[in-house]
């Protein structure tokens, strides 16, 4: 016998009848008797609603939108960094001028090299630089400062200085670039007479290098390029003229030469035998050339020792 439960609604004078159990009435069903017509009628729950899907135009337009956010907030953090470089070329520093020439030079607030002015003459200063850590490569051209050979060793340096190395260390540009005559003594073989001298085969090569930030010393990252060498330069005296405008091989060679017999005259200090000229750039290729900052040295010694 099927048990039902009756409720009494007021004022519609409806009944509703819950099946708990019978053949013809199924449990989740709702009966309503109508006391007007005596009918009943059967009340099915609907279905549960689906979650709408996303198109897969809304979808790639979503996934847009994220995209934008993230570059949006990887844009800024550029540009900060963008205006954070920016800021040291455009506000540069001055080295103390002894002429006019050099009071219109200006170089990029970069990491140096530190040294002490040790005196000043009319045409050069003497200097004591602290030691430092290099990051050195051969140059291909014949000369020092052919476009050619000058501008594929920078990117070799760079390329290092900037994450090619065992580390992938970002490492931060520094200043001057130094561009040097590899140095050679030959090799020497005593016989009766005379002394002979075997030209090595890079003795008339060019080197470039790179200043490592003073942070890393000894324990500099690795080169992956086998051309570039990590090397430390020890404390050294030297002789320095600083000049303006672009640097060519015969304008080099006029300032060697003019300094050469400028240390003759030196009561003190002694051009160091063997020593090759030095080369020191500290500006961008952009900066006009009378605010350029070139320099000339040759390491020296005490005429006493």
């Amino acid at each position: 016998m099927a048990t039902m439960l009756f409720t009494q609604t007021v004022p519609s004078k409806t009944l509703t009848c819950t099946s708990l159990s019978g053949r013809n009435l199924n449990s989740n069903r709702l009966i309503s008797i109508s006391m007007a017509t005596g009918r009943a009628t059967t009340a099915v729950p609907s279905p549960p609603q689906r979650r709408r899907t996303m198109s897969a135009l809304e979808a790639r337009i979503s996934l847009v939108a994220a995209l934008a956010s993230q570059a949006s907030s990887v844009s800024q953090r550029l540009l900060l960094e963008l205006a954070t470089e920016t800021a040291k070329y455009v506000f540069p520093k001055n080295f103390e001028a002894r002429t006019l020439e050099e009071a219109l030079m200006s170089v990029p607030d970069l990491e140096t090299v530190k040294f002490k002015v040790l005196s000043r003459r009319d045409q050069y200063e003497i200097r004591e630089v602290e030691p430092y850590f290099i990051a050195e490569t051969t140059m291909s051209g014949k000369t020092g400062f052919d476009f050619n050979g000058a501008s594929q060793s920078f990117n070799v340096l760079a390329e290092y200085l900037f994450g090619k190395n065992t580390t992938k260390e970002k490492m931060e540009m520094t200043t001057p670039v130094f561009t040097r005559k590899a140095q050679s003594d030959g090799v020497k073989m005593e016989m009766t007479t005379p002394v002979i001298t075997t030209r090595l085969e890079d003795q008339d090569k060019w080197q470039m290098s790179f200043v490592i930030p003073s942070k890393y010393g000894a324990n500099s990252p690795l080169p992956k390029d086998p051309s570039v060498r990590i090397t430390e330069v020890p404390r050294k005296i030297v002789a320095a003229v600083a000049f303006s405008g672009f640097v060519t091989d015969e304008e080099v060679k006029r300032r060697e030469s003019k300094l050469r017999e400028a240390l003759k005259k030196d009561g003190q200090f002694q051009v160091e035998e063997g020593t090759s000229v030095e080369v020191a750039q500290y500006n961008p290729p952009f900066t006009l050339p009378f605010q350029r900052r070139n320099e000339i040295s040759l390491e020296v010694e005490s005429k006493e020792q």
